[in-house]
């Protein structure tokens, strides 16, 4: 009789401890969508203002670091007259980011990170003379670089996660600018 109630007692204190849940564990992936904003606030008053698109592939390194490979569609507008010039890039990009903080429960990560980033960048889609009659003299070109990021992230579920970011590109090969700030939202899908 003493052992089973000692077989009880231990079955009891392990059911008594909460299961923690399988998160951001080695070699598993997600595919992650983002949209946000460009060197400000978006709107359609706003002629200077751009926003972002893009979709990644995470891939869950040790200690829930990741690397990142994604496809970016960036466009910004810069004000002529009654009008604009719209400016669109087109990237790709490898990042590693590092998990710098997370609490207990595994449910909040933030994430330092740092790009290498490629594409094509396009000017007025391609034509050099306004309707005005003006010639821009900014060109279609391939642009490099790189971008730094700041991502905080928050499971709302065992395979859905949120994230909200920040990041700076800093682009080489572009007549439009240097240095782009970007801000928005992501939602992951952990796939397995």
């Amino acid at each position: 009789m003493k052992r089973w109630i000692m077989v009880i007692a231990l079955m009891l204190c392990i059911c008594s401890y909460e299961a923690q849940a399988q998160r951001a564990l080695k070699g598993m992936r997600a595919l992650e969508l983002r949209a946000g904003m460009v060197d400000g606030i978006y709107s359609h008053n706003t002629h200077d203002a751009g926003f972002s698109f893009g979709i990644a592939m995470s891939r869950y390194a040790n200690n829930a670091n990741k690397w990142v490979f994604g496809a970016e569609y960036l466009r910004r507008n810069y004000p002529y007259e009654a009008t604009h010039i719209p400016m669109a890039q087109f990237t790709a990009e490898g990042s590693y980011y590092y998990k710098f903080l997370s609490d207990a429960s595994k449910t909040f990560y933030c994430y330092v990170g740092g790009s290498a980033v490629a594409g094509y960048e396009t000017v007025n889609w391609g034509d050099s003379i306004l309707y005005d009659g003006a010639r821009l003299q900014n060109r279609d070109r391939a642009l490099y670089g790189g971008a730094a990021t700041l991502q905080l992230e928050a499971y709302m579920c065992e395979r859905v996660v949120l994230s909200i970011y920040a990041r700076e590109r800093v682009l080489w090969g572009t007549t439009t600018g240097h240095f782009h700030t970007q801000y928005g939202l992501g939602l992951s899908f952990i796939i397995d």
